[in-house]
Order: C-alpha cells, then sequence, then structure tokens
C-alpha cells in the first residue's frame, strides 16, 4: 500500500505544472533572447578589439615611419657636415651641436645623442617619467642599428631608433624617440565612447528583438492553444495563418493535418454507424426467426435455418471485407510473384464468363510479366465483374481485357448497363456507398469497390472509372508492373508457355484501355 502511495505521489508530482518562473526561463522566448545578446555581445566585443588592434597598429606603424625619418635625416646631415670646418671640429661633439643648432623639434619627438656610453644632448628636455632608468641605460649600451617599440612602467607607448656614429676616432650614437602616448590614449577613450553607445544599442536592440521574437512566436502560442482545444468532439478550431515564411508554413500544414483528423474521424464515424447498420439487419433477422423457431410447424423450420444461414453467410462476407479493408494497410498484405499477364487475362476471363449469362468478351491481352499478388488482384477483377453483372442485363454485353503501356499494366472490366451518374464517380469508392436509386434493388453492402481500391493501392497503383448514362461504365486497374519495394517470388510456374490460342466465346480484337499517365 504504501508503494502504491509513493507512485501516486511520484505522478502527482510529475503532473503538477511548472511555476510561471520556471516556464519563463525555460522558454523559447527567454532561450532565444539569450542567445540573439550573447551573439551581438560577442560580435561587438570582436569587433571594438579588432577596430582597436587596427588603429594601434596603424599607430605604431605611423611613429616607426616617424623615428625612421628623423635617423635618415640625421644620417644626411652628418654626411654634409663630416667634411666641413677645420680638424678640431671633426668631432663629435662639435658634430652634434652643429646638428641641433639646425634641428627643428617636432611634438613628441626626441633626439638622444651619446658619446661613448655618455649620454650628451638632447633635442629638447625628456619628461622625468618618458623613459626609466634601465631602458636609458640600455640605450647607452648599443653600437649596433635597432628598429622597436616599447612601453614604460609610467603606460607611456614610444618607438626608437638607434644609430650608430663614429668620427674623429670617436663612437657614439643616436637615438629617435617618438611618444605615442597621447594617440594611443585618444584611441582608448574612443573605444569607451563606442562601447557606451554599442551598450546602449544593444539594450535597444534587446527589447526590439523580446517583441520581434514575441511576434514572430504568437503563432505557435496559437498552436499550442488550438492543440489544447481540440477534442475527439470538437475538431473546428484552426490557425489563421498570414505570410509564406517557415511558421506560417507550419500552421498550414497543422490545418491540414487537422482536416485529415478531422475527415479521418468523420469517416470512422460514419465507418462504424455504416457497419452496425449492415451487421444489425441480419442480426435482427437471425434473432426474430430463433426466437419464433420453437413455435413454427416442423415442415418450416428446415426453411428458417436455410434462412439463418444465408444471413450468417452475409454476415460472415460483411466481416471477412471488413477485415481485408483493415489488412490493406499491412506490410504483408500482398505475396507478390511473377505472372504472365496474357495467362492471367485468360483465367480471369474464364472465370468471369462462369459467373452468369452475359455476352462475355475478351478484348485484348498485354504481353509482359508483372508482379502481383494473384489472390487479391483475381479477387478484385471478380468483384468488378460481381459489380458489371448486377447493373448489366442478362442481353448486355461484358468486356475484359489487359494490355501495357511503358511500365504500367491495365486490366479492365466494361460493361453495358445503366451507366454511373456524374455526381456519383466521386463517392462509389467509399465504404457502404451505393447510388442513391439502387440501394432496393442491388445485392451487397458496398465494400466491393473499396476493396478493389485498396488491392491496387497496395500494389502501388489506383482504379479509373469511366461511365455514360446508358451506355454502361468501364473500370481499369491500373498497376506497375513492378510495385515499390517489392519482395516477391522469383518466376512464375507459367513463364515461357504460350498463351492460349483459343478460348471459348467471343473475341473484341484492338487494345483499349484508360491512356490516363498519372504519375
Amino acid at each position: 500500500m504504501k508503494i502504491e502511495n509513493a507512485s501516486s505521489h511520484r505522478k502527482l508530482t510529475r503532473m503538477q505544472p511548472k511555476s510561471r518562473w520556471s516556464k519563463f526561463l525555460t522558454g523559447i522566448r527567454p532561450k532565444l533572447l539569450a542567445w540573439y545578446f550573447l551573439l551581438a555581445a560577442g560580435t561587438t566585443l570582436v569587433s571594438l578589439h579588432a577596430t582597436r588592434q587596427i588603429l594601434c597598429n596603424s599607430v605604431n606603424a605611423r611613429s616607426q615611419e616617424g623615428v625612421n625619418q628623423q635617423v635618415e635625416q640625421f644620417q644626411l646631415m652628418v654626411q654634409k657636415n663630416r667634411f666641413k670646418g677645420n680638424t678640431a671640429a671633426r668631432t663629435l661633439p662639435v658634430l652634434f651641436d652643429r646638428l641641433l643648432s639646425s634641428y627643428s623639434p617636432v611634438p613628441n619627438e626626441y633626439i638622444l645623442m651619446f658619446v661613448g656610453t655618455d649620454l650628451y644632448r638632447s633635442s629638447v628636455s625628456l619628461p622625468k617619467d618618458l623613459v626609466d632608468a634601465p631602458t636609458l641605460e640600455r640605450w647607452k649600451q648599443k653600437a649596433q642599428p635597432q628598429r622597436g617599440s616599447l612601453t614604460t612602467p609610467t603606460q607611456q607607448y614610444l618607438s626608437y631608433a638607434v644609430e650608430p656614429v663614429a668620427l674623429g676616432g670617436q663612437a657614439g650614437h643616436v637615438v629617435a624617440i617618438y611618444n605615442a602616448s597621447a594617440e594611443f590614449q585618444s584611441i582608448d577613450r574612443s573605444i569607451d565612447r563606442i562601447s557606451q553607445i554599442a551598450l546602449i544599442a544593444l539594450g535597444i536592440g534587446s527589447v526590439l528583438a523580446w517583441v520581434t521574437i514575441g511576434r514572430i512566436l504568437a503563432p505557435l502560442k496559437l498552436l499550442t492553444h488550438t492543440a489544447q482545444s481540440i477534442s475527439e468532439s470538437d475538431m473546428t478550431q484552426r490557425i489563421p495563418m498570414r505570410g509564406e515564411d517557415e511558421i506560417a508554413e507550419l500552421g498550414t500544414r497543422f490545418n491540414e493535418m487537422l482536416d485529415r483528423l478531422q475527415e479521418a474521424f468523420d469517416s470512422q464515424k460514419e465507418f462504424l454507424k455504416d457497419a452496425s447498420h449492415e451487421l444489425r439487419t441480419p442480426v435482427t433477422v437471425i434473432q426474430g426467426h430463433l426466437e419464433t423457431l420453437q413455435y413454427a410447424p416442423p415442415q418450416q423450420q428446415s426453411a428458417t435455418l436455410a434462412l439463418v444461414m444465408d444471413e450468417l453467410d452475409r454476415m460472415t462476407r460483411l466481416v471477412n471485407d471488413l477485415l481485408l479493408l483493415a489488412k490493406a494497410d499491412h506490410p504483408h498484405f500482398l505475396h507478390l510473384r511473377s505472372e504472365e499477364l496474357d495467362w492471367l487475362t485468360e483465367e480471369l476471363y474464364l472465370k468471369a464468363r462462369s459467373m452468369a449469362a452475359r455476352d462475355w468478351r475478351l478484348e485484348s491481352k498485354g504481353l509482359s510479366p508483372i508482379l502481383v499478388d494473384r489472390q487479391r488482384l483475381t479477387q478484385a477483377v471478380m468483384n468488378l465483374v460481381q459489380n458489371a453483372i448486377r447493373h448489366t442485363p442478362p442481353s448486355g454485353i461484358i468486356t475484359l481485357g489487359s494490355a501495357v503501356k511503358q511500365d504500367r499494366a491495365y486490366l479492365w472490366v466494361r460493361d453495358t448497363g445503366e451507366g454511373i451518374a456524374p455526381e456519383d464517380r466521386s463517392r462509389i469508392f467509399e465504404r457502404f456507398a451505393r447510388v442513391a436509386k439502387q440501394n432496393a434493388t442491388v445485392e451487397g453492402h458496398g465494400l466491393g469497390l473499396s476493396i478493389v481500391q485498396a488491392i491496387a493501392q497496395a500494389h502501388g497503383g489506383w482504379v479509373e472509372v469511366n461511365s455514360r448514362i446508358g451506355h454502361g461504365s468501364t473500370f481499369t486497374l491500373v498497376l506497375p508492373l513492378t510495385p515499390p519495394d517489392a519482395a516477391y517470388e522469383s518466376d512464375s510456374h507459367r513463364r515461357g508457355q504460350p498463351a492460349h490460342l483459343r478460348l471459348p466465346g467471343n473475341r473484341t480484337p484492338g487494345t483499349q484501355f484508360q491512356s490516363d499517365d498519372r504519375q
């Protein structure tokens, strides 16, 4: 008992609806918004980083180009002043003094002149926080040309170029420096402003995305509401659709599915009503005769039993037909074998002409092997023959024939009966369907043509009907020579045998059949 209670408690727990916040957080709308935000934020960060990197690289390139130009100008000035003046002037200090006297300083540019390892002069006074002592000490020791950039501990961004100089037995070097700190700070300020604007835009975009996602998902909410409101007794709800996007197409397909389900349910209800009606009549007849059987005189009992057996046979046929229709969609409904169409047509003709006294004719025979279930196909053709016999007077003509066109086989039964009205042709293949004016006079329970159609469709084909009032009807089975995905027994026992050359009865030459090339 405790186990049952615990199980019931777990079921009730699973059935409890989620809280409002839990449902909100797990909904598709917040998830889409979160993915949008992450994607937009990630794209913005990557763009800002890439933009800053591009700008910094540009500043580095310009500053390096500037110090290189300063070094080139210095080298040119050294060449011009190397042999001017007297011998005493041919020393590095004198040369440096002459160079500085003609040098025009540029903002953020500095030139340091070293004689040996000592700093001799600079173009302008260096700010105290521009170059730290370790960096200056390294530059004092430089004896080889060098180009580069560095960031000082005081967050100064410097580009520099070192160029050695030798004159009058003295060695020294010049260091050209460009301070790009202001430009980098300007870039950082610009990136900060852009980041603030991007953050505001991201917030506005998120609000708009939330509203847009809500509008996009509105049909899905409507679809959910419609699905919840649908029951077996009420399937009239449909989703109003506008537009041609994927969600509109989903709603359209959902409405089409509801139409098919409603049609299937209505068909099922009609089928149950018709089946119960068809079965109620023989049951009532049997029950009534059996109740009075004990009071009937002995000479009437045998007649009563015969009537009861006839009604039972009728019920058996009806039940068998219903079982056949129920199994028509089963994958093992057919047992396919390769049959010769001309032999099969002749056998069908011989069976048909023995069923009733009519003017029977064999019109033509197709010459091709065909994969069919011989028993089911015979059953379908015999149903068409019985239908033709019912609606054709004894003096009328019933014609059978077959032909092959491209990759399809055609088997038809033609009669000269009363024909079918155009308004009745769309419903004659429905279960328990009968032409209204014939219900009282024609035997049968209205499943014959439904069985024919089910067998044809199981073979991958269909049934065509051509009829004129007062001139008769033609029912044609259109079957593929090889059904799709067919599993069959290898060879027919008649394969390779000659067709019958003489058959009793009339022969109608020619190959006439419905030539509707459906795909």
